[in-house]
């Protein structure tokens, strides 16, 4: 029990500072005028990591190390650092607030079906 526990810390130390990198990258990319306030890399970082948690999902069907500590360290534990719902409904608020609620619309929209297409991607992967 307490092994799982670090190994979440850990892993979610090692999520929160990749999604911080990836963020930080991808906010110097310049995009087109109209687009530049919607939240490219928040969505990006939401997808990849529905990527590889079905990638993890589907690899832990045939490992047994990541039905066990594998998987509080890299699912519960990275993933769960890497991915961000908070930043996710935050990033709507701000894009309703500016009145550009087709953003925002459009930002839920592509997170929900993208992340459920790349998870289940992951998983097909491994199979």
């Amino acid at each position: 029990m307490l092994q799982n526990f670090l190994l979440v810390g850990l892993g979610g130390a090692i999520g929160s500072m990749a999604r911080y990198g990836i963020y930080i990258l991808m906010k110097n990319i310049r995009f087109s005028s109209s687009l530049i306030n919607f939240p490219f890399p928040t969505l990006t970082i939401n997808i990849l990591g529905s990527f590889i948690i079905g990638v993890l999902f589907g690899l832990s069907i045939k490992q047994n190390w990541l039905q066990d500590w594998g998987w509080s360290l890299l699912a519960v534990g990275i993933c769960g650092g890497f991915t961000t719902f908070s930043t996710f409904s935050l990033d709507n608020i701000n894009l309703f607030q500016k009145e550009t609620p087709i953003f925002a619309l459009a930002y839920i929209g592509i997170s929900v079906i993208l992340g459920i297409v790349f998870c289940k991607i992951g998983i097909n992967i491994i199979k």
